[in-house]
């Protein structure tokens, strides 16, 4: 914050000023002033789609340009699709029940706009996690500015230079810049503020939100497990747990984190795993399918991961890990026994280096889920309804997706969100429509007002109403 100059930040509280201004000072749009919004972003998504995805490669070295149009267009064309279907229907007002000690009376809920929302959009999905709360934000009704990762930059200038060619900057903007920018634009007194990153930025996110009684939505991230079940075949479990890991090199908030298999089954599993990824990726190093790690920092933190838990006694597993280190990437990699204490199971991972713990009974994997944090995703993979519905009744996730991987955030018509250290609060379809909505309770009195019958002075028709309406 003290590396800012005074001029930029000025220029984003101003911005902020402009949008709330144009806020106080309009109707609230109707829906056709809604779909008109969404379909200036649906033209920017569709028409610019390929510059985006060559803008994203550059960024991470090289980024699988069929991940960026599958993982992160297309979601975001279908979000747009699935609010112009419903929009209608949700801003419609909700008649709710009225009490009979109240009647005659009518009673409703009013989604309204809260004002100016801001969105802080991560480096791993940048233009998903930068367009779909922006969705919701604009079928709410709503204006709203744009942090995007500064580990981004070219696609981060393209989106500031595609949104001020479609939007006026008191309806949408984005700011560019680095953690001093992002620290300043959490301090705005957003009506919401929407944050999709790691825990620990997280928390400063919230500290900042809160001077201003500022609510958020807090898309985080942490340790997801797989539960493999006895009877599910290991090949088909193998294939799962690599496409849901291995897409954009691990570096995915969804992505398994962990392997909890049945101890007779680790070692086939993980061989198994290896020979999916070859599968998948013949070659590491000069496939423009299988995406570089974002940084060389990040990289290198895991590379000294893995190399500590072989040291201390860990099986490593990798496919082609010579020419992807030369390439600055990481091979799909499994590990069996590591340490505890090791950083591969102590902090997310966030990279394509998959841990893969035994267990003798499904207690035990449940609690080896249970003694961590509550994850953002869980997987369970099993085809036997009893031990399906034992894992779901007996944990906690943001998400789940069963006998697959990833698929549950792909749903227009599910809440995507986390629970505890994982984040706060949900989007994605009518669930972002209304957590960017204000829930207006309206009540509406009839012509009788039941207060005419109960306000002072309290005599013997208070007496009567009173002792019938406790008694009832």
């Amino acid at each position: 914050m003290n590396d800012m100059t005074p001029g930029l930040r000025d220029d984003i509280r101003a911005t902020f000023d402009r949008q709330r201004r144009a806020f106080l000072d309009s109707a609230i749009p109707d829906r056709q002033a809604r779909l008109a919004s969404l379909a200036k972003v649906e033209r920017l998504l569709t028409q610019h789609r390929d510059a985006m995805a060559q803008a994203v490669s550059a960024d991470f070295g090289n980024r699988a340009v069929p991940e960026t149009m599958l993982l992160e267009v297309l979601p975001s064309l279908n979000a747009i699709r699935h609010v112009r279907r419903n929009l209608g229907r949700w801003m419609r007002p909700e008649r709710r029940h009225v009490a009979v000690t109240f009647q005659p009376a009518k009673a409703w809920v009013q989604y309204q706009p809260l004002g100016v929302v801001g969105i802080v959009a991560p480096w791993n999905y940048p233009v998903q996690l930068a367009f779909s709360p922006l969705v919701d934000a604009l079928a709410a009704g709503n204006r709203a500015m744009i942090k995007p990762s500064e580990l981004t930059p070219r696609f981060s200038d393209l989106l500031a230079g595609l949104i001020g060619e479609a939007f006026d900057p008191s309806e949408v903007a984005v700011v560019t810049g680095g953690p001093d920018v992002a620290e300043a634009f959490s301090r705005l007194p957003f009506d919401h503020l929407l944050f999709t990153g790691s825990t620990n930025v997280g928390r400063k996110v919230m500290l900042a939100a809160a001077a201003n009684l500022t609510p958020v939505t807090l898309e985080l991230g942490g340790k997801s497990p797989v539960v493999v079940c006895a009877d599910y075949p290991v090949t088909r479990a193998a294939r799962d747990i690599a496409i849901g890991k291995f897409v954009n090199a691990g570096q995915t908030c969804i992505a398994p984190d962990y392997v909890l298999a049945p101890r007779g089954q680790v070692d086939a599993l993980a061989e198994a795993i290896i020979a999916e990824a070859r599968r998948l990726f013949p070659t590491i190093g000069s496939n423009a399918d299988y995406t570089s790690m974002v940084t060389e920092r990040h990289r290198l933190r895991l590379t000294d991961a893995v190399e500590a838990a072989r040291a201390a006694g860990a099986r490593v597993l990798s496919h082609d890990a010579d020419t992807a280190a030369a390439a600055g990437k990481i091979a799909p990699t499994v590990v069996i026994r590591a340490p505890a204490d090791s950083l591969l199971l102590r902090e997310e991972i966030f990279g394509p280096v998959l841990p893969i713990l035994p267990y003798d009974t499904l207690d035990q994997a449940i609690a080896e889920i249970n003694g961590r944090d509550r994850p953002l995703a869980l997987y369970c993979l099993s085809r036997d309804q009893s031990a399906t519905d034992t894992v779901l009744s007996r944990t906690i996730s943001g998400g789940v997706t069963l006998n697959g991987t990833l698929l549950h955030v792909g749903q227009d018509d599910l809440p995507f969100g986390g629970v505890g250290a994982s984040g706060i609060g949900s989007y994605h379809g009518r669930d972002g429509f209304r957590r960017l909505s204000h829930a207006r309770a309206v009540h509406k009195v009839g012509f009788l007002n039941p207060l005419d019958l109960l306000s002072p002075p309290y005599g013997r028709l208070y007496q009567t109403v009173t002792k019938f309406l406790i008694g009832r």
